[in-house]
């Protein structure tokens, strides 16, 4: 039985991942900094018929870098292995680069980079010892795709596009796979819970996103990929998924649709 751990996990593509891996068997840590939302999400995952002992909730705040050795211990003194790593924790942005400080792009590579690497770099060494194992980031379209607003999102998302394909090159001949998610619009609270110019929250919906996939179908995807070894997963509907495609074949195109857009 797969042990999968799990960051962001209290609401949006984390929580819909857990319930998807428990339709799989999976056992489950689940990590995040809003403790009475990581038990909600496993009381949800027991009512969908896991056990108590197979899902840990182990509060992690990606900044504080220092504790995540003893959170690798703690995962490893309950469960003796980690099979699959998802660093899916993040915020994102809603704010022109005019009237954004340096301390909000620092939170934002702080906390979509630096503690996705953190952790990762943690995990390695004992997925190295075992010969194997499953490494994922939630990157973004914006990991591949400037759009505005976001030039602190797309910055950190583009950096860990970057980070884990290197690192797949890294790793392979330890037996262990990475992944990176690439979701468009999916239906989630990430435009609320986005910084502003001076770090405060965004507060509200943006329409793509209220309009996006509904996201248990896109976990359903990511984790039958995952299944599959796929090595870079693009979960979406609509014109973000289509904005991969026209990067690809005519960035010119896409920079002045990007620009009319703005």
């Amino acid at each position: 039985m797969a042990v999968v751990w799990i960051t962001g996990a209290s609401s949006g593509i984390g929580e819909a991942l857990a319930k998807q891996y428990v339709k799989q068997g999976a056992k489950l840590v689940l990590s995040s900094r809003r403790v009475p939302e990581l038990e909600r999400v496993k009381k949800a995952c027991l009512a969908a018929g896991a056990k108590d002992s197979e899902v840990l909730v182990l509060p992690l705040d990606v900044l504080e870098v220092d504790s995540m050795a003893d959170k690798v211990n703690a995962v490893l003194k309950h469960f003796n292995q980690i099979d699959v790593l998802i660093n899916n924790a993040g915020i994102s942005q809603r704010s022109l680069c005019l009237d954004t400080s340096l301390d909000t792009y620092r939170t934002l590579l702080d906390v979509d980079v630096l503690g996705q690497i953190a952790l990762t770099k943690e995990v390695l060494p004992h997925m190295v010892s075992q010969g194997s194992g499953h490494i994922a980031v939630t990157s973004s379209v914006a990991g591949k795709v400037g759009v505005k607003l976001r030039t602190g999102y797309c910055a950190a998302k583009h950096a860990v596009m970057g980070f884990f394909d290197a690192l797949r090159a890294e790793v392979a001949q330890h037996g262990i796979s990475v992944s990176t998610i690439t979701p468009g619009f999916i239906k989630t609270d990430v435009s609320k819970n986005a910084v502003v110019g001076d770090g405060s929250d965004f507060g509200s919906d943006d329409d793509d996103i209220a309009s996006g996939m509904d996201v248990d179908k896109c976990a359903q995807v990511i984790v039958t990929k995952m299944n599959k070894g796929v090595k870079e997963i693009a979960v979406g509907e609509g014109l973000s998924m289509a904005a991969l495609w026209i990067k690809r074949l005519s960035p010119n195109l896409l920079f002045s649709m990007m620009a009319k857009k703005a």
